[in-house]
């Protein structure tokens, strides 16, 4: 069986499990907290970083969250996440891009470092200023997510993809850690409540990081 190394608020072990999840793909999950190494998760991938996959029965250990999704799209034919045209295909890896690159580096990755990297691991308070410029730039990617929401069916267009998985992580980890203000995002705070009750998201709400905690609506589905 597959094991999925992560640590619950890892937006990218996330991705992973969604996928997954959509495609009904059995796997069990190992912890790991790559800012105290572990000879394991360096065994796996000198880069000590999740998520991995790794199924050692085959002797196969996969690293970075877009590799493994897309071998899991070329290897299990069940609801596919990257499909139609080529153009349609670029798309779809265009926003998985802007949201694995950009809301990470502007809004996810912030919001770690300072609720929960400063908490657990180095004992600090957090900037107030640096989450404040998290929260801003959160409101600039939730105005695009909206004007997608508006015109298109899905986040990349008439069918649910990887995109929508790869926005839908993120933002999980996000709304997490109380940062995301949705007022005046109502398009994008019901497209992602509808994503909240699918399945292979439901697990997600019902984890906690010990030490931190989530805001009261996070895990309901209707908010």
């Amino acid at each position: 069986m597959w094991q999925l190394h992560q640590f619950s608020l890892c937006p990218f072990s996330r991705k992973v499990r969604l996928v997954m999840g959509e495609k009904n793909v059995a796997y069990e999950l190992v912890e790991a907290r790559p800012w105290t190494g572990g000879e394991e998760l360096a065994r796996l991938n000198h880069a000590c970083r999740v998520p991995v996959l790794a199924d050692p029965g085959r002797g196969i250990a996969l690293a970075d969250s877009q590799a493994i999704c897309e071998y899991l799209e070329e290897t299990v034919e069940r609801s596919p996440l990257l499909a139609g045209s080529s153009a349609a295909r670029a798309e779809i890896r265009r926003l998985v891009a802007l949201f694995d690159e950009g809301f990470y580096g502007d809004v996810t990755g912030p919001l770690l470092r300072e609720k929960m990297m400063k908490r657990i691991v180095t004992r600090q308070p957090p900037d107030s200023r640096a989450l404040r410029e998290a929260m801003k730039a959160a409101h600039e990617h939730l105005y695009y997510l909206d004007w997608l929401i508006d015109t298109r069916s899905w986040l990349a267009g008439p069918m649910l993809s990887l995109a929508d998985l790869a926005a839908a992580a993120q933002l999980s980890v996000a709304d997490y850690l109380g940062g995301i203000d949705w007022a005046g995002h109502e398009q994008t705070q019901a497209w992602y409540a509808v994503f909240k009750s699918r399945p292979s998201f439901r697990p997600l709400l019902q984890e906690r990081m010990e030490g931190i905690h989530p805001p009261t609506h996070y895990a309901l589905v209707d908010a």
